[in-house]
C-alpha cells in the first residue's frame, strides 16, 4: 500500500505485524487494505469477493489466516450481528468505534455512534463494579424501510 493512502489503522496494522515477527505483504497487505477501506464490518467471503472484484487472486484460506493473525494482535473485532455470519472490522488505535443496527427484515445494516450510549455503559460499569475493556451494541428491528407504516 502507498504511504500516502495508508489510513491510521492500517499503518498500525502493518507496524504490530512487523512488530510481532509478520511479514505485511502479499495477501496480508491486500486483507488489510481491504478492511482499512471498508466503512462498517464485513463477512471474510465479502472480504475476499472484493479483494476478487479488484483483480486480485487472494483465496478466500488467505483471508482467513490473514484475519486469524490480525484478531491475534488485537488488530480486528468479530461482529457477530445474529445471522450466523460472522463480520470483522478494525479495532482503531484511538479506540473510536460504531455499533449497528440490523433490519431483520431485509437484512440491511446501519452503523451509530451514540455518545450518551458510551456514557451509559460506563455509568452501568460502574454502578456493577465491572471494568469494560470492549463492548458491542446490536439492535435488532425493522429498518425504515421495512416497518409497517413507515414512510420509506
Amino acid at each position: 500500500m502507498a504511504p500516502e493512502a495508508a489510513t491510521p489503522w492500517a499503518e498500525h496494522a502493518e507496524r504490530s505485524l512487523s512488530e510481532a515477527g509478520h511479514r505485511a505483504g502479499g495477501a496480508r497487505a491486500a486483507v488489510i487494505e481491504a478492511i482499512a477501506d471498508q466503512r462498517c464490518c464485513r463477512s471474510a467471503q465479502e472480504i475476499a469477493d472484493g479483494l476478487a472484484e479488484s483483480g486480485s487472486a487472494i483465496g478466500r484460506a488467505s483471508v482467513y489466516r490473514a484475519i486469524d493473525v490480525l484478531r491475534g494482535l488485537a488488530l480486528l473485532q468479530r461482529v457477530d450481528l445474529g445471522d450466523g455470519e460472522l463480520r470483522y472490522e478494525p479495532i482503531l488505535p484511538g479506540g473510536d468505534h460504531h455499533h449497528h443496527a440490523v433490519c431483520d427484515t431485509c437484512g440491511k445494516v446501519t452503523p451509530f455512534e451514540d455518545e450518551r450510549l458510551e456514557r451509559a455503559l460506563h455509568k452501568l460499569a460502574g454502578d456493577i463494579s465491572h471494568s469494560v475493556d470492549a463492548h458491542e451494541v446490536v439492535i435488532h428491528g425493522a429498518c425504515d424501510r421495512c416497518e409497517p407504516g413507515s414512510r420509506g
